[in-house]
């Protein structure tokens, strides 16, 4: 025992549990809660030690004295202490309170479980509720499909009511100008029979001769506004569509000449297809207007006046089916074998129909002839920004020139480079096939190479000689 009582006061285990509570007592406030319950945890360890060692050195003492030496104390003074410190956890803990504390929780389990019973009930009403609300929200999603129908129905009916109400109108205006036509002649009718008798028994003419008259129709009335307004679409399509186009292009094809080639041609072709087509549309027209046509316009001016008002009759998809075909076998022109020349369409649709329009005018519009070589003018052309400005023959066109006749109305624009004539030809990749190229003989082809050579000398000899 004399032992163990030695090593606990060399320890100095109560002088360092004095010091450490003095150190906790003066950082209490400056230390977080999980530091000041670590360090009495340690306090607590520290002290369980100290009581394990006091409580052996008790033990040690009652085995000295004997059987029945120290029983006197233990009961007076060391059972109480262990009753009150160690089996009841708080000295104000009493049965009673310990027994409110039991109420308390079973009051909070009652209420907890009332609580969750209702929570159960809102949520199953909440649900009933949600289940209702989406079966009315799927009658009103009918009710709004059935509405969308009708509106559509009724959309549908207002269109057709709109296209009668334009053809009674149209129908309306054809009335009132044969009307104000009959009346007319019935006029020039009775002044020609008044003012010039004719006798009886002599054979005179037809009388249609008189009918005849320089009164202007409808398209000769509007002909100088829509000349000014296909002209301003010519130029408009140049400066927007144009541009478009070929960035479109230019995606796949990183030639600038060859996309500019594209979009020259197919404006030529454009416009070639769209004149075959009035052609055969005037022809149309004429033959079905001829076996009852009277009044005093000529028939050709009847023809042209149908043609002016029924413009939408035109089938452009046709000419623009045209345009693409003569487009795929162009020799000087190439497109990517993924690629169509469909992708221009729009454009080539565009300019069919400005083309179409340009030949009702009185004088029609039309391009200019190119062909690449040509002596560059500056009275149907511009340089583009790259050409060589001294160069006196045209590369490639990038634009064509409108002409009336023999007048510039809208400048093109062309490419000018000296040696244009020297620059090596091209061909469609697609049009001509591999077996084509290893079929042909080297001597044609050498041929063929002398006579393009000896052409484009005698062009530069007829320019230096001009």
């Amino acid at each position: 025992m004399a032992d163990t009582l030695r090593r606990l006061v060399n320890t100095s285990a109560y002088n360092v549990l004095q010091e450490k509570l003095e150190a906790w007592y003066n950082d209490y406030h400056l230390k977080s809660c999980d530091q000041n319950l670590n360090r009495c945890c340690e306090l607590v360890e520290l002290t369980s030690k100290v009581q394990g060692q006091l409580f052996t050195i008790l033990s040690l003492t009652a085995k000295e004295g004997g059987q029945y030496a120290g029983v006197d104390t233990l009961k007076s003074r060391f059972l109480p202490w262990l009753g009150s410190s160690l089996f009841i956890t708080s000295s104000g803990v009493t049965t009673d309170t310990s027994l409110n504390l039991i109420q308390e929780s079973m009051e909070k389990e009652k209420k907890i479980r009332a609580l969750s019973d209702s929570h159960e009930q809102e949520m199953q009403k909440v649900e009933t509720q949600l289940s209702a609300a989406r079966l009315q929200l799927d009658s009103i999603k009918q009710d709004l499909r059935a509405s969308r129908d009708q509106t559509d129905m009724y959309k549908r009916k207002l269109d057709v009511l709109d296209d009668f109400e334009r053809q009674i109108r149209m129908l309306k205006d054809e009335v009132s100008y044969l009307t104000a036509e009959k009346s007319l002649l019935q006029d020039r009718i009775t002044r020609s029979r008044s003012s010039s008798p004719l006798p009886r028994h002599s054979r005179s003419p037809s009388p249609l001769p008189f009918l005849r008259s320089d009164s202007p129709t409808r398209a000769q009335l509007t002909n100088s506004s829509r000349h000014s307004r296909l002209v301003t679409r010519f130029t408009d399509i140049y400066a927007n569509e144009r541009l478009d186009t070929q960035n479109l292009l230019s995606r796949y094809i990183d030639n600038l000449e060859m996309v500019q080639r594209i979009i020259f041609i197919s404006t030529v072709e454009s416009f070639h297809a769209a004149k075959m087509a009035f052609r055969q549309f005037k022809l149309r027209v004429r033959k079905t207007l001829s076996p009852t046509h009277i009044g005093q316009a000529s028939l050709d001016d009847t023809v042209l006046d149908y043609i002016v008002r029924n413009l939408d009759l035109y089938d452009v998809q046709s000419s623009v089916n045209d345009v693409i075909r003569a487009m795929n076998v162009n020799p000087k022109i190439s497109f990517p074998p993924e690629i169509d020349f469909i992708m221009i369409s729009s454009f080539i649709r565009e300019m069919c129909r400005l083309a179409f329009a340009m030949q009702t005018l009185e004088p029609p519009l039309d391009l200019a002839f190119t062909t690449d070589g040509e002596l560059y003018s500056e009275s149907k052309y511009r340089r583009s920004y790259d050409s060589e400005f001294t160069a006196p023959l045209v590369a490639y066109h990038v634009w064509p020139a409108l002409m009336e006749g023999d007048n510039v109305i809208v400048k093109g624009e062309a490419f000018t480079k000296r040696g244009a004539l020297w620059s090596p030809r091209r061909s469609r990749s697609r049009s001509c096939s591999p077996n084509c190229s290893r079929g042909s003989s080297p001597s044609r082809a050498l041929v063929s190479q002398h006579r393009s050579t000896f052409a484009e000398m005698a062009s530069v000899r007829t320019f230096f000689a001009f």
